[in-house]
């Protein structure tokens, strides 16, 4: 089967890789204004700013699996367009807002909209799954795309508009997303069962019990908690040293890119020289120094500026690796599963990280924000430190025909007795087989002996 995208695949990428894109642009681009703009609100107080950074995390977290459940009963378009409307619903709740209680009803309206999962479905649906792994890193990629951009647009617009010009931006964003989802997203042929995107609740225990997959469940919880408690503060630190709310795109921008440079030969060297534990640990070492020396060091230009480098050197490391991570050492079968649990821990960090930080800045001061991010860190460290070290299996989906399927058991022990092959799960009623490889030790010959046909699979 060729690996070529099809001319629907091509329009199915883009089209919800903008989407996608779209959408946590505007939930990211409120972080760098909220906390400066929102002094003008009636009832705000540092606690109720920070609810309101963070508050989509919450509903995103509880209603993420059943958005997901929902898009397989009733279709992928139509329950992606309903979490876009209530989006939008949130950001027009937020725009019109005169006090801090409605801008939280608008965020935790804005995260309602929980359709992550069935944007990956969907994606999942239009393509082959031999190009499936090149289709989810585009949209991992628009992620972090979306992110760079949003600390840069989101004081631009606040700027001439404020914090309701914000809130209106998200909303047209909101729109354009629904155009391009009905425009140029081609219909699904089927909905089909994904065990690397869905969620399996018959896995769900399983993935829990995993000490392994947990620890990785608690970084990214905790990667995020610190980032929405940082945005508590940074600004307002930003604006002690003279530099206006107006001018805050332009100290994130060249901050965000010099970050982007510093991360990425990291994460080379941890894919590609296999040195993902060390790089692993070291970027969470790195990060809670920076946190340290935001608390003592942050009251001059050149070292905020410095300290928030390395901070987003980090995070941006963190954020790329810890789902090749978790794509490492979930079994073969349940990524899916494992990716739920992860991305609802990443929701959860993301509320009360900005709950905690309100509550420091508002009873201990903005170095408490920091102190406490700090010690998170160091926390993270200590439950990390004496993780294993990932082994670098890759994923593989296997296409099955009547003549492969014969008996499962059969086909399984098949399947596990070729060299680099070091789990499998059939699903016959799917005509696939799930597969962990050591691809350095992988046999493809011998795997194209047991499918009948040509290697006949994708990386992911």
């Amino acid at each position: 089967m060729s690996s070529s995208l099809l001319r629907t695949e091509r329009r199915a990428i883009f089209g919800l890789a903008s989407l996608y894109a779209t959408r946590m642009l505007g939930l990211f681009m409120v972080l760098p204004v909220l906390a400066v703009y929102a002094e003008d609100l009636d009832g705000a107080t540092p606690l109720l700013v920070g609810m309101a950074l963070g508050g989509y995390g919450l509903t995103q977290a509880i209603l993420q699996i059943p958005f997901g459940l929902m898009s397989d009963r009733f279709g992928r378009k139509l329950i992606i367009s309903v979490g876009l409307l209530l989006f939008l619903l949130g950001s027009v709740i937020a725009a019109q807002a005169t006090s801090i209680g409605w801008v939280i009803a608008g965020r935790c309206l804005q995260g309602s909209g929980a359709v992550a999962g069935a944007i990956m479905a969907l994606l999942a649906d239009q393509t082959r799954e031999e190009v499936r792994t090149a289709a989810m890193a585009t949209i991992g990629l628009s992620i972090g795309i979306a992110f760079g951009v949003a600390m840069v647009v989101g004081p631009l617009v606040a700027d001439p508009f404020g914090l309701a010009g914000v809130f209106w931006f998200t909303a047209v964003l909101a729109v354009v997303g629904l155009l391009v989802l009905w425009r140029l997203v081609p219909r699904a042929p089927r909905l089909m069962a994904h065990r690397d995107v869905g969620l399996d609740r018959t896995q769900l225990r399983a993935m829990l019990a995993r000490h392994d997959l947990l620890r990785l469940d608690f970084s990214i919880f905790a990667l995020h908690a610190i980032l929405t408690a940082c945005f508590v503060a940074v600004p307002f630190r930003l604006e002690a040293l003279g530099i206006a709310p107006a001018h805050h795109g332009w100290v994130y921008l060249p901050i965000m890119a010099l970050a982007f440079v510093g991360m990425v030969p990291l994460v080379i060297v941890a894919e590609k020289y296999r040195k993902m534990k060390p790089i692993f640990l070291g970027a969470v070492a790195w990060l809670t120094l920076c946190l340290a020396g935001l608390v003592e060091f942050s009251d001059g230009r050149w070292s905020l500026f410095a300290l928030l480098w390395g901070f987003f050197v980090a995070f941006n490391l963190l954020e790329a690796t810890l789902p090749s991570m978790i794509s490492k050492l979930a079994p073969a079968g349940a990524k899916g599963t494992a990716m739920g649990v992860y991305s609802t821990s990443q929701f959860l960090g993301a509320f009360l990280g900005g709950t905690a930080g309100g509550f420091l800045s508002q009873h201990y001061g903005l170095s408490a924000v920091f102190l406490g991010a700090a010690l998170l860190g160091a926390v993270w460290l200590a439950i990390v430190w004496k993780m294993p070290a990932p082994r670098h299996l890759s994923s593989e989906i296997v296409a099955l025909d009547e003549r492969s399927l014969g008996t499962v058991d059969t086909l399984m022990d098949r399947f596990a007795a070729v060299a680099g092959v070091e789990d499998v799960m059939v699903v016959p009623d799917e005509r696939v087989a799930y597969l962990k490889v050591d691809r350095q030790r992988l046999d493809a010959e011998a795997l194209a002996r047991v499918l009948g046909t040509e290697p006949d699979h994708k990386r992911a």
